[in-house]
């Protein structure tokens, strides 16, 4: 009798992908902030290559512009709400200014760390690190995404910010293409409207919002926008010029984040109405689960649907 395996986070995904490349390419370097994702971790024939410099943000950033100053791609580990925040000088000055090939895997994103309140939740870091020149932006929307887009990450000559959640999320459908660092991954096709999603439970909210619309004989386009910077700006004007409407979908402070940069280019290209959906402008005033978090904010396939109807006058 064969047990089902338990589902991955991206996070866990994100260290055994890792841990299988840096064996084989002396470039890789791990550097960590006593996250505890690499407790117990066999490194192999790399492990004089993680480093763990403690609670230590700034500095963590700092070393990884100077390895990555001699030929290395350091991979630096830490929460995203520090990452965007506390260490945003290093990054932007040290890593950013200088186009440095470091991977920002940044963990406990969005509300997935919903239990330790305000402090540990990253509702910002859209917004700060897709501003920044040289930075590509990546938000897998599940395990498999994860392992891809990571490997698909590591010709990039410049910085990348991988934002990870904390527990596993649901798989996307196995019929959906491939993933492609930098383009668009269409999950679904419809005339009526274009629900453009950004992470696992913002896409898995309008994949149910497309169903419920089907139902009503509204047919939705859903786009899971895995790389948030550069906008795959083709594909989208493409899906709004067909529909005429865009319903963004985040798990983020609606403010500067992923429905911000969708409006921003539409605004340029297309006279397309945008509607964003993403958390409301306030901090959390409870602690909770992630799932708990998103239902209270209104980041659901319902608001979705409420929203796509509103944006159509249906």
């Amino acid at each position: 009798m064969t047990t089902a395996t338990a589902p991955l986070s991206s996070r866990e995904t994100y260290r055994d992908v890792l841990l299988e490349l840096m064996p084989a390419d002396e470039r890789l370097v791990c550097l960590d902030s006593d996250t505890g994702l690499f407790n117990g971790a066999d490194f192999g024939t790399a492990a004089e290559r993680y480093v763990n410099l403690g609670i230590a943000e700034h500095t963590l950033m700092g070393a990884a512009a100077g390895l990555a100053r001699k030929g290395r791609i350091p991979f630096v580990n830490t929460m995203a709400a520090f990452a965007s925040t506390r260490a945003l000088e290093a990054v932007k000055l040290d890593i950013a200014l200088n186009g440095l090939p470091v991977r920002i895997a940044a963990t406990h994103s969005g509300v997935s760390a919903g239990h330790l309140g305000p402090t540990h939740h990253s509702l910002e870091d859209l917004a700060v690190m897709r501003l920044l020149p040289n930075m590509t932006v990546v938000v897998p929307a599940d395990a498999a995404a994860t392992a891809s887009l990571l490997r698909q990450s590591l010709h990039l000559p410049g910085p990348v910010y991988l934002r990870l959640g904390r527990n596993a999320t649901p798989d996307l459908p196995t019929d959906a293409p491939p993933v492609e660092l930098g383009r668009i991954q269409v999950l679904r096709r419809g005339d009526a409207v274009t629900l453009a999603a950004c992470g696992p439970y913002p896409v898995h909210a309008a994949l149910a919002a497309a169903d419920q619309l089907a139902a009503a004989g509204i047919e939705a386009t859903v786009l899971n926008v895995h790389t948030v910077k550069p906008l795959d700006t083709a594909t989208l004007l493409t899906a709004a010029e067909v529909t005429g409407a865009v319903v963004t979908v985040e798990e983020h402070w609606r403010s500067g984040g992923f429905g911000s940069a969708v409006a921003e280019a539409l605004a340029e290209r297309s006279a397309t109405t945008v509607r964003r959906i993403g958390m409301p402008d306030a901090f959390a005033s409870v602690s909770g689960g992630h799932q708990y978090q998103l239902e209270r904010a209104g980041i659901t396939a319902r608001a979705v649907v409420e929203q796509a109807r509103e944006a159509l006058g249906v």
